[in-house]
């Protein structure tokens, strides 16, 4: 960057928060999916007014912004692979308002999603999305990626819960959408159509949430099957019966192992494939009747045990075993490449299958694991980076994951967003005239390609992959689908 835009951007946040330093930027070179490149420089505004002046410079000078939450995306879209400044949004954390009388939230971006969770919890309200990686993401990377989680299937995702939002074009321009009611038809909906966009449109800078009222009983159910494909065709059943869990996970073998050498919390090791299911609601009587349900359902369907959370502390200690699931998968190989499909439930037991005989193919490991109440599932290659051979089994590996999904009615992607991992993959997905509106609509709205540019669509950019003494393999998270692992 010209050091005259440099200085500018010191003025403009303050020179303590313009990050230059080779050790600074390398913190901002890659976030959870690991495609790794360097920015130019950092930036932490502090307010919408800062980032819109940002903006205006980059359009003036020609640089590039990529706006940037937590890290913890799964598919490189915070990752400057084009270089430029990252918009680092984590000074904007106030929680503007928790309004019980209106069952909203009001919230800046750089806001934790479970700070958000906490406050809605004290005033006796449900914030539901809760991605897995909730103790750490922002309420704005959330909205970029339109961030799913575990209670998903019966509650939503984050676009099911955004009623406005305060946002900055690419030009500089400060606006808002949406409304605070709870019904409004006023013009396009830009609220949604900002949803999701993955910083690609415009910078996100304050939500204002819908909240529900806080579920007073819980039941946790925990089923072990002898294999994944039979788990999985429970689910379908369990949907088909009427009851909508508010949580709905699966486990294979490998997952439940790992995560039994990694909590030994007393996990049957012999289990083919798991299930773990939650119903909550307000009447005790209303969620026992549904847990029972649930509970015969699984039986019928072949399950080899069905037991009920013994208590609060056992309901606890199955939940966060499930949340550690990628953390334990990552102890197995030096390299974790972790996937996101999601298909319609009637096949889902068909999709767990094709990963299995994929995985057989190509003679790796894979633990899957997901929220199979939606179909969405994580197939986890367990792997290492140094092995060309490998390495290139797991990209055709995944590519032909990908494409089933696809030809199974579902997607490439649940809950990660495409981001620059797998762009090529869209077009297949959706189709060339769905890919040409979007095109349209991004030039439309960030004419000179300002914004977080090689993400959603196909790019020719490639990523930098730093030297392993930066950033060494054991328990690096990556994408195969990228190429750079």
């Amino acid at each position: 960057m010209k050091p005259v835009d440099l200085q500018s951007l010191a003025e403009i946040a303050g020179r303590e928060h313009l990050l230059t330093s080779i050790e600074d930027r390398i913190c901002y070179g890659y976030d959870s999916q690991h495609v790794e490149s360097l920015p130019d420089a950092v930036v932490c505004p502090a307010d919408a007014h800062q980032i819109a002046e940002v903006l205006k410079l980059a359009n003036e000078s020609g640089f590039h912004v990529v706006p940037r939450g937590a890290g913890t995306g799964l598919s490189g879209g915070s990752v400057p692979i084009t270089g430029g400044v990252v918009l680092d949004l984590s000074r904007l954390k106030r929680i503007a308002e928790v309004n019980p009388g209106n069952l909203t939230a009001t919230v800046e971006a750089g806001v934790v999603t479970a700070s958000l969770a906490a406050a809605a919890e004290k005033a006796g309200l449900l914030y539901p999305p809760d991605p897995g990686s909730i103790k750490v993401c922002t309420i704005g990377g959330n909205v970029a990626e339109n961030a799913g989680g575990l209670r998903a299937i019966k509650y939503g995702v984050t676009s099911d819960y955004l009623m406005s939002l305060e946002a900055v074009t690419s030009g500089g321009e400060i606006f808002k959408t949406g409304a605070r009611t709870h019904k409004s038809v006023a013009g396009y909906d830009l609220t949604s159509l900002l949803c999701g966009s993955e910083g690609t449109l415009a910078v996100v800078t304050s939500v204002t949430v819908r909240l529900v009222p806080l579920p007073k009983h819980r039941r946790s159910i925990l089923a072990t099957f002898l294999e994944l494909p039979a788990a999985a065709q429970a689910v379908a059943n369990v949907m088909a019966a009427g009851v909508v869990p508010c949580t709905l996970e699966i486990m294979d073998r490998t997952t439940i192992r790992a995560i039994e050498d990694f909590k030994k919390i007393g996990l049957p090791l012999e289990a083919g494939a798991m299930l773990l299911a939650e119903v909550d609601g307000t009447a005790s009587a209303a969620v026992e009747e549904e847990a029972a349900t649930v509970r015969r359902v699984i039986e019928e369907a072949g399950a080899e045990s069905v037991e009920f959370a013994a208590d609060s502390a056992a309901r606890e200690r199955v939940w966060e075993a499930r949340r550690s699931a990628l953390a334990a998968l990552a102890r197995v190989r030096p390299t974790t490449i972790l996937e996101d499909v999601t298909v319609p439930l009637d096949r889902l037991a068909e999709m767990v299958s094709i990963v299995e005989k994929v995985a057989r193919k190509y003679s790796l490991l894979v633990g899957t694991f997901g929220h199979a109440g939606d179909g969405n599932l994580h197939p986890t290659f367990l792997t290492d980076q140094r092995d060309p051979d490998e390495t290139t089994r797991v990209e055709e590996a995944v590519g032909e994951i990908f494409i089933a999904a696809i030809d199974l009615g579902g997607t490439v992607s649940g809950e990660h967003g495409i981001g620059f991992a797998k762009s090529r993959f869209l077009p297949i997905e959706v189709g060339a005239p769905a890919m040409e509106v979007m095109r349209r609509i991004k030039h439309a709205l960030d004419p000179n390609g300002i914004l977080n540019p090689g993400k959603v669509f196909d790019s020719q950019v490639s990523a930098i992959s730093f030297s392993a003494s930066v950033c060494p393999p054991h328990g690096d998270v990556r994408h195969a689908s990228t190429g750079s692992a």
